[in-house]
């Protein structure tokens, strides 16, 4: 099955079943005949802007965010704004400089954005490794993060 038919699935599921946790979404979706694992998840939770929103009993459960994407980014790009210091890169590995403790945050932000060129992010207290696809994307990704460097 492709992803949009199983991202149609996880909001099928989140709309109609209190689901809290990408567990028992996993869950879910494998017993709807989707093999996945939590990892696949979480990915596409966090590319389809899935929330978790309070319910009346205490509870938490998953939700489609009913914020368009602009003030998500919106909030992301602050937090590039604000903490990003430096970038540079090496072959297909870019490196981000970042105020210190900042790290998780900038990379949380990176993930959020759910870019094509990104493989993967290692994230330290002020340091940032990003694995791209190659050379190329690592300088568009540079160049695409320094607008945000003051």
């Amino acid at each position: 099955m492709v992803k949009s038919d199983r991202q149609g699935k996880i909001l099928e599921l989140i709309t109609n079943e209190a689901i809290s946790t990408q567990s028992d979404l996993t869950k879910r979706l494998n017993e709807c005949g989707f093999n996945v694992t939590q990892a696949t998840a979480s990915r596409d939770l966090q590319e389809m802007r899935i929330i978790k929103v309070l319910l009346s009993d205490g509870t938490y459960k998953y939700a489609p965010s009913k914020d368009p994407d602009i003030s998500i980014s919106d909030k992301l790009e602050s937090i590039l704004r604000h903490c990003l210091i430096g970038a540079d890169y090496a072959n297909n590995i870019t490196v981000l400089k970042t105020m210190s403790g900042a790290a998780q945050a900038v990379g949380y932000a990176l993930d959020s954005f759910v870019w094509d060129e990104i493989v993967g992010t290692i994230c330290g207290d002020d340091t940032i490794m990003i694995v791209v696809r190659n050379e190329k994307s690592a300088k568009q990704l540079c160049n695409r993060l320094s607008k945000y460097i003051q």
